[in-house]
């Protein structure tokens, strides 16, 4: 029994096979590959529905991905978890370099720098987040990614690194 009575609630969260969805996307441009997703053609990643992540727009070296996080995201003190500004991050940032290779080439994240600046909260909005790629390379790319408030605000910056797999 605890000190505090507090009401039980509950989310439900659903995604499709996600290694099917990667074969899938090996046979697509990543360009190519994240519209499909952000069109509802083939299915985002399990990832973005834990956070209510969509796909707001693609282009070559840029996406942008938008959130409405909610209290199941909360640290014990109150806030969404920095987890979550890192992993939304973490994505924008690799989906932007993805953006920029051909069919049958992948990435992985290598680095990720993070600040944050504001605490995100939920029932506030939905959050954006940009990534965009500042230096494609044949091995490595460098992508730097911001997260908004509804108003504008800045809440957490990033900087990353992805290494280019074959």
């Amino acid at each position: 029994m605890t000190d505090v009575e507090t009401q039980v609630r509950s989310k439900t969260i659903t995604w499709q096979d996600p290694l099917e969805t990667a074969r899938l996307g090996a046979t697509m441009s990543g360009l190519e590959y994240m519209t499909a997703i952000a069109e509802g053609r083939v299915p985002p990643a399990p990832i973005a529905a834990h956070f209510g992540m969509r796909w707001e727009r693609i282009g070559r070296g840029e996406v942008v991905a938008v959130a409405e996080p909610d209290e199941s995201l909360y640290n014990p003190i109150g806030m969404v978890h920095g987890g979550v500004a890192a992993t939304l991050l973490d994505s924008v940032v690799g989906c932007a370099v993805h953006t920029t290779l051909p069919a049958g080439v992948g990435y992985a994240s290598v680095e990720l720098k993070v600040s944050y600046l504001r605490a995100i909260h939920a029932g506030r909005g939905e959050i954006r987040a940009t990534g965009r790629v500042m230096k494609e390379g044949s091995r490595i790319a460098f992508a730097e990614g911001e997260i908004r408030d509804v108003e504008g605000r800045l809440l957490a910056t990033a900087s990353g690194t992805c290494v280019i797999t074959r």
